[in-house]
């Protein structure tokens, strides 16, 4: 029988486990993609509708608040009806409301369409499930964070690539007013396409499809049952919630920072719209290899000093993240608020990874529900975010009051911590394996 993964095989394809991980990592980046396509080009959006600070907070807010929900309701369906058929669907509903934003004719309108593209962020959490079932202990927080960073890639590729398609297509002719709208069609046909393709070559886990399975009477190792069952598990595990704060504290800041950092550098620096975009999306792109090495430096640290070296490293990252983003904040020119913007980038990154090398230790008798849940808590964290700032007024301030509480966080993973007991076992399974 077909058993998870011992090693990432990083160029192959030849196998139901680096399938999952290569077909995981694409549908979240075109995913992230879409999720902030419109983030980079609100400089013009703003001038189109005349948008008001507060109606861009809104639209900020909406941009991931309704993904709160739709992760706690993912995770338990992969254990349903299994990731294939989770991603599949989600990515090809998704792409209807990546459509229709492109064709708003209003605030009102933009604004809901930016609302329900918030729901396609929950592919994160179908991203991090599929590689659970198909990784080993050994590795699997190497393997969750790099298709979660990959994936997270999507936002600095977003963020540097749209405007320069926007200036392309201007070079053919079209206005500025029709041309963004034009520019926004291409991240949804990208997930149609990538939806398309997850369906053809992934299956559930290393074993086969969920469907198959419990028709074959083939125990599943996550969510025996599945659904509402497997979400009640994880809520009532104080971990689970432990870790969506800290989730909170990273990912939601990762979010903020995603939709607030070009329109932060066109206002306060003074930036061109491509200067901008450039400077907001070398944040996104430490994900190409940040949240992986949070990952790895979390697997590392576990062959070491067990489960609580991985919950030592996330205390750590949370510390400088909190510092950097204080830092970023008091930075008086452009050049030092990119270094700034990379250091603490590297911490949120890491972090961001660190939290998901634990997720698979938590329960595994509610893989979906402990996936979904703190995965949501990201999102909670970038609502909070974005209602801080609305009050405040001031992204500067708002940056400052983040760093203080990213801090305070940070005592969240230390009580993660885990008894002896837990750790023996954690031992013995990784050396049985």
């Amino acid at each position: 029988m077909t058993s998870k993964a011992q090693s990432i095989k990083l160029f192959s394809f030849d196998t139901p486990q680096m399938r999952a991980f290569h077909m995981a990592w694409m549908a979240f980046f075109v995913c992230f993609f879409a999720w902030f396509a419109c983030a980079p080009l609100m400089p013009i959006i703003k001038g189109e509708f005349n948008l008001t600070p507060a109606q861009i907070a809104n639209i900020n807010i909406a941009a991931v608040a309704i993904t709160i929900a739709v992760r706690m309701i993912v995770g338990p369906m992969c254990d349903r009806f299994g990731p294939r058929k989770t991603h599949t669907g989600l990515l090809l509903l998704g792409a209807i409301p990546v459509f229709g934003v492109a064709s708003a004719q209003s605030y009102e309108g933009f604004l809901f369409f930016r609302t329900l593209i918030g729901a396609i962020g929950a592919s994160f959490v179908v991203t991090q499930y599929h590689t659970s079932v198909m990784f080993a202990p050994r590795v699997v927080g190497t393997a969750n964070a790099a298709t979660a960073g990959w994936g997270n890639a999507g936002g600095g590729v977003t963020q540097a690539t749209m405007p320069l398609l926007l200036a392309a297509i201007v070079m053919l002719g079209v206005d500025e007013a029709f041309g963004w709208r034009l520019a926004l069609i291409v991240p949804g046909v990208l997930m149609v396409i990538v939806g398309l393709l997850y369906w053809r070559f992934t299956q559930d886990c290393p074993q086969g499809n969920y469907a198959e399975l419990r028709a074959a009477g083939i125990e599943i190792e996550g969510g025996k049952k599945g659904g509402w069952d497997s979400f009640k598990l994880a809520a009532a595990n104080y971990r689970v919630w432990l870790l969506f704060v800290t989730y909170g504290a990273c990912f939601g800041v990762e979010l903020f920072i995603h939709n607030v950092a070009a329109i932060y550098y066109v206002d306060t620096f003074k930036l061109s719209l491509k200067e901008a975009g450039m400077a907001a999306g070398s944040f996104g792109l430490l994900a190409l290899f940040a949240r992986a090495l949070g990952g790895y430096v979390s697997d590392k640290v576990a062959l070491r000093n067990s489960l609580n070296g991985r919950v030592t490293l996330l205390f750590v990252l949370m510390l400088g993240e909190g510092a950097g983003l204080i830092w970023f904040a008091h930075a008086d020119n452009v050049v030092m608020a990119i270094v700034a913007m990379l250091a603490f980038g590297l911490c949120v990154h890491m972090a961001c990874g660190a939290t998901y090398a634990l997720v698979p230790f938590i329960d595994k008798r509610a893989l979906g529900g402990v996936t979904g849940i703190i995965g949501a808590g990201g999102n909670v964290g970038a609502v909070a975010a974005g209602f801080l700032m609305k009050g405040v007024g001031s992204t500067q301030q708002t940056l400052v009051i983040l760093g203080v509480l990213v801090t305070a966080s940070a005592l969240c993973a230390i009580a993660l911590r885990f008894s002896a007991s837990t750790n023996a076992e954690h031992a013995l399974a990784r050396a049985a394996a």
